[in-house]
């Protein structure tokens, strides 16, 4: 079965509105011609209407970092997903394993956040992993099963066509330290064994964790493997358009 690759860039908690504008100009012209994948950027908050107009009428499409489940309400400093749509994002990354460790993320705050993104007809990129503690600890697969199943329990099978999910093994994060790519096929594998879904043949599964246009054709020539959720190299338009082009 052909799953068409996705290329998601991160940017974390970098670049103003200002830098996300020169980004994209230097990055567009890279990859006008990249049609054998989708191609995600995920800025922060702010920079979110910046990228959207750079963006448009390209083959790019805008993806946020979080959001919140609630349509509105009392909740200071959150954002939701009609808020994201309205500015023109069609993506939005969820359970990132930085929410996780730093915000107190669970699977069901994943679920309710996923759940929140589809009714908004946004993309969610749903993020699942182990800690360098559960992989030593042997617990790797159960990990995943249960973020896997966690995060996204009760979704229709209609839901659960349009998810991304997206496999950091957490040690490997901003460490410099890759998966080998058949260490993240086997991941890979685990994940999609997962499901009971009948279109979990047909998910798309990205790997994320130190991501570099030297490893990236390596992990691409894996089967299991439908794309990259990318951090740092996905801050420089060469580096990341190299990784696209890969």
């Amino acid at each position: 079965m052909s799953r068409k690759p996705v290329m998601a860039g991160n940017w974390k908690m970098y670049k103003t509105a200002a830098e996300t504008t020169s980004f994209f100009e230097k990055f567009r012209p890279l990859v006008e011609r990249s049609e054998h994948c989708e191609i995600v950027i995920c800025p922060p908050f702010p920079n979110l209407p910046a990228a959207a107009a750079a963006a448009k009428d390209t083959r790019v499409a805008v993806g946020a970092q979080n959001m919140f489940w609630a349509k509105e309400g009392a909740f200071t400093g959150e954002v939701s997903a009609s808020m994201l749509k309205s500015i023109g994002c069609s993506h939005v990354i969820i359970g990132h394993s930085e929410r996780r460790q730093y915000f107190g993320e669970t699977n069901e705050t994943v679920l309710k956040k996923t759940l929140a993104a589809l009714d908004a007809g946004l993309t969610p990129i749903v993020c699942v992993g182990e800690t360098l503690e559960d992989r030593e600890a042997g617990q790797t697969e159960s990990v995943l099963i249960d973020h896997c199943q966690g995060g996204t329990s009760g979704l229709s099978a209609e839901q659960f066509s349009k998810i991304l999910i997206a496999y950091e093994p957490v040690w490997a994060i901003g460490t410099g330290k890759t998966a080998t790519p058949e260490i993240a096929a086997d991941a890979h594998r685990v994940i999609r064994g997962a499901f009971s879904q009948p279109a979990a043949n047909s998910l798309r599964i990205l790997y994320g964790g130190s991501v570099k246009p030297d490893n990236i054709k390596g992990l691409m020539a894996q089967p299991e493997i439908d794309g990259a959720l990318v951090g740092g190299a996905s801050l420089d338009p060469i580096s990341f358009a190299s990784i696209v082009n890969f």
